[in-house]
């Protein structure tokens, strides 16, 4: 039997889907998350070791490794995106993921995580940040 491919296409309107962080919001990410300071360079980012535990229950026995990344304070290009800019975000999902970055202008990276019970939470997650090489243009 032949399997049935759906496709369902989101398009997510920049104000409309937008969900606005306050100055103040902002600037309790950067007092929360874990920072470090991105010189000149090539940067490869990812988890290498650990994961968050959500929930104190029997059931639940997997652990997720994710990280949410804030990158701001100079200019940089992601090596995915091959757009530079001075702030953005981006994800790490998984133990393969990996964020690539040229910083032009030495700037800051963040690494936190959301949720909203925090009581129930357990675990950390290493974030390996390697700078790879010295910086160069990437077109």
């Amino acid at each position: 039997m032949a399997t049935q491919t759906t496709i369902t296409d989101l398009t997510v309107n920049s104000t409309t889907h937008c969900y606005q962080l306050t100055k103040d919001q902002m600037e309790g990410i950067q007092n929360k998350g874990a920072t470090t300071a991105l010189d000149k360079g090539i940067y490869v980012i990812r988890i290498k070791d650990g994961a968050f535990d959500y929930v104190k229950d029997a059931n639940e026995v997997e652990s997720e490794p994710l990280v949410m990344l804030w990158i701001y304070g100079g200019k940089f290009k992601n090596l995915k995106t091959h757009k530079q800019v001075s702030a953005g975000w981006s994800t790490l999902n998984g133990y393969d993921d990996t964020v690539t970055l040229a910083v032009s202008d030495p700037c800051k990276l963040c690494a936190f995580f959301f949720d909203t019970e925090i009581k129930d939470n357990a675990g950390d997650v290493i974030v390996s940040v390697v700078k790879v090489d010295e910086y160069r243009e990437f077109n």
